[in-house]
């Protein structure tokens, strides 16, 4: 793990030396990873809980196709597909922008007022004043249990099928990179009710664990297209897998993820505009 730390702040410090745009956010995001690391036996606490989180929840879904077997159309080895694309995805963006959930805090105590005063973007500023480390375990347990689905299904590797996966892997990242995107710009209305937007960064990870075909048509409609959580690992794994899927979701679906990230995206930069709009300071 040092390694990949040390790798990571060495690409973010070559990244500022050059002089350009990225410049000022490199420097932040460095000092912030090496004061994270700066108390050793804290980080390694905050990353033995994360990795806790991701063992935790893997063993919740395995309990439940221990004892069903399949569940949705999808056995035990397409669920080790299932979970480990959905939670690869959500660990890294939620270890890119996964803090941006501290927005009410900053809104609270006025500090974001500060954010402001920059020559910079107040999103890229945001998003780039932190990066969860200590999510990296989670992550790990994630991408071991996505590496195990790989070779426990019989899958028949295609050029095609190569590029649906690293798709379905980017796609699905920044489907949940928008969703906390998204909650952060309505926390400008909220301010308090991070529960409310929880339901739909957090919850839609969770949904994004099981398979659709289960869900009746409202929470199809809702996680299958409102909330495209379904694209990000669901419809990927029945492609990869090459089964039918439920009529509202054809496998061949899952070529649109891209387009569902777009649509995460769009709603999430429409509510950031509105919500820094509505924004009047903190009156400090």
């Amino acid at each position: 793990m040092a390694e990949v730390l040390e790798v990571v702040e060495e690409a973010v410090e070559t990244s500022g030396m050059h002089g350009n745009w990225f410049t000022p956010y490199a420097a932040v995001l460095s000092s912030r990873m090496r004061s994270q690391q700066a108390y050793p036996l804290s980080f390694a606490a905050d990353m033995l809980s994360s990795l806790l989180v991701g063992v935790g929840e893997f063993a919740e879904v395995w309990v439940i196709y221990h004892n069903v077997r399949v569940l949705g159309g999808l056995d035990m080895n397409a669920m080790l597909l299932l979970f480990g694309l959905s939670n690869l995805a959500f660990a890294v963006a939620q270890i890119a922008v996964g803090h941006t959930d501290t927005l009410p805090t900053y809104i609270r105590m006025g500090t974001l007022d500060a954010f402001y005063l920059r020559p910079q973007p107040l999103l890229l500023q945001l998003i780039t004043s932190d990066i969860s480390l200590r999510r990296l375990t989670r992550a790990g347990v994630a991408a071991s249990v996505l590496g195990a689905g790989l070779l426990s299904n019989d899958i028949a590797w295609t050029g095609i099928k190569f590029i649906l996966l690293i798709t379905s892997l980017a796609a699905g990242t920044a489907i949940f990179a928008g969703l906390f995107v998204c909650a952060a710009g309505l926390q400008f209305f909220l301010i308090d009710g991070a529960e409310l937007t929880n339901s739909f960064t957090y919850g839609g990870s969770f949904a994004a664990q099981q398979p659709t075909s289960v869900f009746g048509h409202p929470l199809t409609l809702l996680f299958g297209f409102t909330v495209p959580v379904a694209f990000v690992a669901y419809l990927p794994t029945i492609a990869l897998l090459e089964l039918p899927g439920p009529s509202w979701l054809p496998s061949g679906l899952a070529w649109a993820t891209p387009v569902a990230a777009l649509w995460i995206w769009a709603l999430a930069l429409l509510c950031w505009w509105l919500g820094i709009r509505h924004y009047q300071g903190g009156g400090g």
